[in-house]
């Protein structure tokens, strides 16, 4: 074991862990930490500080309170660290990074190999300037990001709690992974925001343990007790560990799961003081672990460019071995290769990377700019064009195409249905239960009267259940007129607000408050309703079950104050629900007619216990709990002991209304070409109407349902079933989806493929991670994921870019792990059809035309060599060559990134533009090719020309070719922008205005006697048009005979 005294801010509730300084007034403290290391020999520098670790293994602990001999307990400091570099790391981790790529490695022996007298061809500064400018640059980018991951790190690091966490208002986020030991709020809970921790926009339900919360807040340190927890892990949705309280008389043991745990950084949405002890810290914390280190994605275009400069390097490579191989390979040949290289290095453009980089931060500050796309983030700066050609996007249901804002809509007792229209009828039903009058009129019929009553019992029945099995708890709040106290003594309706980890859960408490039965108060042991007449019934709350992913239904068992009787209430998935109840006729029936509907279904249903049957069950499920190893199998045994031949009280359905313009926004992506898949978790009947509502699946296509599939036999007809439909969208279950890609992935990935729609339902994450990664092996095109699913890694991490559609883009963890965050869904057509077509469409013409400046200038240089018998001389030196990519033409060829073919007006109302964009013939070796012959073409006629041209000095070549390539570069600039900025105009008198002053400063490479003369000034002129009218006329000639898609919506 090593010791390690290090700094930390956070104060942990025992005294065994800390030993307390005090530092200018604020409390800050020396946490002690303990690695366990596999090593041979340990050494020490000195007693605090270890100067080696090989490994350190994660295990169980036991935290220890009250125990001052157990403070040799040690554990990792707690800060956390988003930096890819630190202070000393930062300049050869960046250089690192940059000169691990061969292209940038070449670069620099070609800078370095100028310190050879032999290599030399000019002054040093033409080939280490432009080196040192790209680097500098890249560099800076570096800076800027991680400072702000500093600024960020330091931020959370900084903050300072209170011995007791934390002491004062809520809504404080938690600083390391704890157990949650006690709060002051009267019902003896407290609610958290998990948003950044999973993504999940709904309130948990925490509780503390509960000893030591009947202890007041000063006993706490004083008590002899410990915690042991399992090791530390990535699974944020369990826990299972034991707390125990050593100086009672018996000792006290209780168990600790999921509901006693408070996870670093998510928020405490309610409790006044919050108590915990801590377990987990740094590098163990549950939402550390779950995070992935920073990586820089690389997109399919960049992919593309580098596969045309590797095309150039080759270029260059062969450029070279002609040459010396037209001299025959004379002398020392193989100095006059490197020499040739050194000479047509301008072949692969240095330049051209920066330039992207740039052109990258540009697009990412206009998309955060949009105002009509307002609070959108980019937080992947390196990928916005491949924005502008996705073929797939994988979308989720619940938050992102829908609201995730439940509205209760259907409650159906197998012989009766209420609706939103009868709910009055409910109303009256539950007032009839809870007064005594009798409003029957004396002419009604006794049959007539035993059949009202049955229906009113039944209505009363299932309303008390719907108001009891929940997790919501009623706060409330001061409104300016009523204080806080009064309004929870009182109970005022004005002041109440509902919490609750599900908005399902919230709507049903709502709704019961509509009809009459209304929940006042609630707290760890009880809870309080209010009849229509003002009356409070008190229930005392036995047992919780919440609700998991696993087992999709909750229960509760409560004891009615007034008569005692002890009930046992659930609620869940029909899929659960239907082997639970007792048997019945119409549960799958109407299950399946409400889910049609687009209605998320809830079976509600009771059993009545008596006090021997409690008691038997109780010390069943308390000894379940206490069990270290399978301690979860054990307690679902117990429980599912009492889940036998339930009452069934009812069916509940509520909707979960679209977002808003969710319908154009995906017939703008189907026009667009890009096909949407719907991955999500609710049933199938749920999924295809929402489906059909969102307008997934348009009116005239037919549905085929992938029947439930569990053998390979059955998966190979239902296949071939499949294949023989055209143009029909495919809804299948996450089992059925198992089963087809485990014996015949490649055929269902074919047939899904051509599919116009998807929707697999019941789908579990990994599932979701599993499509993404098949669509981009199988089919070669780019996927984008859009989704709040509640564990939204999984289908966000493995696709080319990923997208997060939440109200607030900050602070959540499945935003931070996505590539752009928007506010809306609606907002995915603008992000796509504009700012995406415009960075792909953008980026392609910058990349193509540094190319174009690049070769020709080389092909120019070439055309020289060739003529003065393949000698390795340049034609251009010194600061001509260094001012030729940078000031001269960089400002005009980099304004490309302004350009725009279409309004983004047009561009939205005409998303078939984007489906063009699908082939990659912005950039393709089609598009490369012409522009190498451009750039050969304009090269050849103006050194040619100038050679022809010229009087009687070399220098005039070099001053008549320089000056035509200059303006042959604005031109070309000119001649294929589409749409003009005012900042274009600005670069190229910018860049004109500095050539024609920096002439006076060139003298030695230019004669500023011979650019005075008209000689010089029409001899310019003509190879510059002779260079560039061609290619102007073959333009207007292919616009006019062979016009692009886009030009009759410019018109």
């Amino acid at each position: 074991n090593i010791s390690v005294l290090v700094r930390s801010q956070l104060w942990l509730a025992s005294q065994a862990f800390i030993d307390q300084i005090e530092n200018t007034g604020s409390y800050r403290f020396l946490s002690c930490l303990k690695f366990h290391m596999y090593s041979g020999s340990l050494y020490y520098k000195s007693i605090n500080v270890n100067i080696t670790f090989v490994s350190f293994y994660l295990r169980p602990r036991t935290v220890w309170l009250g125990h001052p001999e157990k403070r040799d307990q040690r554990y990792p400091r707690n800060v956390i660290n988003n930096q890819k570099y630190n202070f000393f790391t930062f300049l050869p981790g960046v250089l690192y990074n940059q000169f691990k790529y061969f292209f940038n490695l070449y670069f620099l022996l070609l800078a370095c190999s100028q310190f050879v007298d032999e290599l030399r061809l000019g002054a040093l500064y033409t080939y280490w300037v432009p080196l040192v400018v790209v680097l500098f640059i890249t560099i800076g980018r570096e800076a800027v990001e991680e400072i702000r991951c500093s600024i960020r790190d330091k931020e959370v690091n900084s903050h300072i709690y209170s011995k007791l966490l934390p002491r004062g208002k809520s809504n404080q986020r938690v600083p390391a992974d704890m157990i949650f030991l006690r709060t002051t709020e009267r019902n003896g809970s407290c609610f958290l925001r998990t948003d950044q921790l999973d993504g999940e926009t709904d309130w948990k339900l925490r509780l503390p343990v509960a000893c030591t919360q009947r202890l007041p807040t000063a006993d706490l340190l004083q008590i002899r007790s410990y915690v042991y927890a399992e090791e530390p892990n990535i699974d944020i949705h369990t826990f299972n560990g034991t707390f125990t309280r050593e100086d009672g008389d018996p000792p006290v043991n209780e168990s600790l799961s999921i509901e006693n745990t408070l996870w670093a950084s998510t928020v405490i949405a309610s409790g006044k003081r919050t108590v915990g002890v801590v377990i987990y810290t740094g590098k163990e914390l549950r939402g550390v672990m779950n995070t992935s280190n920073p990586k820089n994605k690389m997109g399919l275009f960049d992919l593309e460019v580098n596969c045309l400069t590797k095309i150039l390097f080759g270029a260059l490579v062969v450029v070279s071995l002609v040459m010396v191989a037209l001299q025959h390979f004379a002398g020392r040949w193989y100095l006059q290769i490197f020499r040739f290289l050194l000479l047509f290095s301008n072949i692969v453009p240095i330049s051209l990377r920066v330039n992207l980089d740039l052109g990258k931060m540009v697009f990412s500050w206009m998309i955060n700019r949009d105002s009509k796309i307002p609070g959108t983030v980019v937080r992947a700066s390196t990928i916005p064009e491949e924005l502008g050609r996705i073929s797939y996007l994988l979308t989720d249901k619940t938050g992102t195409l829908t609201q995730n804002e439940m509205v209760f809509r259907r409650l159906h007792l197998g012989t009766v249905a209420y609706g939103m229209d009868s709910m009055d009828e409910v109303q009256s039903h539950v007032f009839s239960a809870y007064t005594q009058v009798n409003t029957m009129p004396p002419t009604m019929a006794p049959a007539a009267t035993k059949v009202r009553k049955t229906i009113s019992s039944r209505v009363h029945e299932a309303v008390k259940a719907i108001a009891l099995v929940h997790n919501v708890t009623p706060v409330y709040e001061a409104n300016g007129v009523t204080d806080q106290a009064e309004a929870e003594q009182h109970y005022e309706d004005t002041c109440r607000v509902y919490q609750a980890a599900s908005p399902d859960e919230v709507s049903l408490v709502q709704w019961t408050e509509s009809v009459g039965l209304t929940l006042v108060g609630r707290d760890q042991s009880s809870m309080q309703l209010r009849t229509p007449s003002g009356q409070i019934l008190n229930f005392t709350i036995l047992q919780i079950f919440p609700f998991t992913y696993e087992s999709k239904r909750m229960g509760i068992i409560v004891r009615d104050e007034s008569t005692g009787e002890i009930t046992f209430y659930m609620k869940g998935a029909d899929a659960v629900m239907a082997g639970i109840v007792q048997y019945n006729d119409w549960l799958e029936e109407e299950c399946g007619n409400m889910a049609r509907e687009g209605l998320r279904v809830l079976v509600v249903s009771k059993k009545s216990l008596t006090e021997e049957q409690y008691q038997d069950f109780e010390a069943r499920y308390v000894q379940a709990k206490l069990s270290v190893h399978d301690r979860s199998l054990k307690v679902a045994t117990v429980i599912e002991s009492l889940e036998m031949e339930m009452e069934l009280l009812c069916l509940t359905g509520v909707e979960d209304q679209l977002q808003t313009d969710v319908r154009p926004t995906l017939e703008i992506l189907r026009n667009a070409g890009i096909k949407v898949w719907m991955l999500t978790g609710d049933k199938m009947e749920t999924a295809t109407c929402t489906a059909k509502n969102a307008h997934l699946v348009t009116r005239n296509q037919d549905i085929h349902i992938f029947r439930a599939v569990t053998t390979r036999g059955e998966a190979h007809l239902e296949l071939n079933s499949f294949r023989r439909k055209h143009d029909c969208a495919l809804v299948i279950s996450g089992d059925s989806l198992e089963v087809c890609l485990k014996y015949y992935e490649y055929e269902f990935m074919e047939l899904a493929c051509q599919s116009p729609a998807v929707v697999c339902c019941r789908c579990a994450p990994t599932q979701k991670a599993q499509i993404v990664r098949l669509l981009q092996e199988r089919t070669g095109k780019l996927t984008c994921a859009v989704g709040e699913s509640p564990r939204p890694h999984a289908l966000l991490r493995p696709s080319n870019c990923t997208i997060d559609p939440t109200k607030q883009c900050e602070g959540k963890q499945a935003s931070l792990a996505a590539d752009f965050s928007v506010t809306q869904f609606k907002h995915l057509g603008r992000l796509l059809m504009v700012h995406g077509r415009n960075s792909y469409k953008r980026s392609a013409a910058l990349s193509q035309f540094v190319i174009h400046r690049s070769l020709c200038i080389s092909t120019m240089q070439a055309v020289f060599s060739s003529v003065f018998y393949f000698a390795s001389v340049p034609l251009y030196q010194g600061f001509l060559i260094v001012g030729y990519s940078t000031i001269y033409t960089m400002f005009p060829v980099f304004s490309l990134v302004l350009d725009k073919d279409v309004k983004s007006e047009v561009a939205m109302l005409y998303p078939e533009l984007y489906k063009d964009l699908l082939k990659g013939r912005p950039l393709s070796f089609k598009t490369f090719l012409i522009w190498v012959l451009i750039s050969i073409y304009q090269g050849s006629i103006i050194m040619y020309g100038a050679m022809l041209l010229f009087e009687s000095e070399f220098v005039h070549i070099v001053a008549i070719s320089f000056t035509s390539l200059i303006l042959t570069e604005l031109l070309m600039v000119a001649l294929t922008v589409q749409t003009w900025h005012w900042l274009m105009m600005v670069a190229e008198l910018l860049s004109l205005s500095c050539y024609v002053a920096s002439l006076v400063f060139l003298h030695d490479y230019i004669d500023v006697y011979f650019i005075a003369t008209v000689s010089f000034l029409w001899k310019v002129t003509v190879i510059t048009l002779v260079s560039c009218l061609p290619l102007y006329i073959l333009k207007y000639l292919r616009r006019r005979f062979s016009p692009p898609s886009y030009s009759k919506l410019t018109s």
